[in-house]
């Protein structure tokens, strides 16, 4: 997967040690369908996923990348859920902390393939076929809470 240049800058200071970033979950509905990709760095089932680019509103983070790496125009609906994902650490040993922002978003338009080589398959999943698939929890949490009907989006802490 490609790297951000501007990750790359920022490592050249702070090294391999945690670089807070903002991440996002573009949970992509096309009727009772999904829009589900496979990883092409470790296989995982996901759906799309990607880094906000300085000065980038969140929800234009979530369309984006999801043209760029399934090849598919949708509409950001509304945020879903905020959480941070517990620390990441790279083969590299660059250390990441992300703050998701999951979007529930609407086809708009485009037939999935994987338009960047970030996803080795890329398709439409019946919700219904959720539970057999192979998601993390993690995952499965997003879908979840980009499904749910109420319009107010779900966050952690604030105890």
């Amino acid at each position: 997967m490609p790297t951000p240049d501007f990750v790359l800058d920022l490592r050249r200071f702070v090294g391999t040690r945690p670089l807070p970033l903002v991440g996002v979950t573009a949970v992509v509905l096309r009727g009772d369908r999904v829009l589900l990709g496979r990883r092409s760095d470790n296989g995982a089932l996901t759906p799309v996923t990607g880094i906000v680019d300085p000065g980038e509103e969140p929800a234009d983070a979530a369309v984006r990348e999801t043209l760029e790496e399934a090849g598919v125009v949708c509409r950001a609906e509304r945020l879903a859920w905020v959480h941070q994902i517990p620390r990441v650490t790279y083969e590299n040993g660059d250390q990441s902390d992300y703050l998701d922002l999951t979007f529930r978003c609407i086809w708009v338009s485009g037939e999935p393939y994987p338009a960047d080589g970030e996803m080795s398959e890329v398709g439409w999943y019946d919700l219904d076929a959720l539970p057999a698939l192979q998601l993390s929890d993690d995952m499965r949490g997003r879908i979840k809470a980009a499904l749910r009907d109420e319009g107010v989006a779900r966050f952690e802490g604030g105890r």
